[in-house]
């Protein structure tokens, strides 16, 4: 008897997506869609000021202003490439809650800590597979 609660008590530990409750993930999916949608207003607005950046207003500066103004485009369109690649995450990580994988390791297939996934709901490694990818 005592073989059979605790097989059922790995099976209930390991059950859901790495150990988290269908509540948890719900509440990291809407988190997540949150932040998409932050992201996407952020990438609209950086996108509208990089359009509007006319080409004439440069006319007459001396070589200071023209670089401080190439400087600030360049760095708005960094900054608009990061939260794209911020948004392409987080709908990678809601794809991999509606597959069930969400919060296993995409290198060694163990389980990510739930407070490493809380501080970073994007993880798609544990920690110690992140640290051997960032040594390299």
């Amino acid at each position: 008897m005592a073989g059979v609660t605790r097989a059922e008590k790995t099976a209930t530990e390991t059950s859901g997506a790495a150990g988290w409750t269908e509540g948890e993930l719900s509440e990291v999916r809407g988190r997540l869609l949150g932040e998409i949608d932050e992201l996407n207003a952020e990438v609209a607005r950086s996108e509208s000021q990089i359009a509007s950046g006319d080409i004439s207003d440069s006319a007459g500066d001396d070589q200071a202003d023209a670089g401080a103004k190439t400087y600030e485009r360049e760095r708005e369109i960094a900054l608009t490439l990061n939260a794209r690649d911020l948004v392409a995450q987080n709908e990678r990580a809601i794809a991999r809650i509606d597959a069930g994988t969400y919060g296993v390791c995409e290198s060694c297939h163990k389980p990510i800590g739930k407070e490493r996934l809380q501080a970073f709901p994007r993880a798609t490694l544990c920690v110690s597979c992140k640290q051997r990818e960032e040594r390299r």
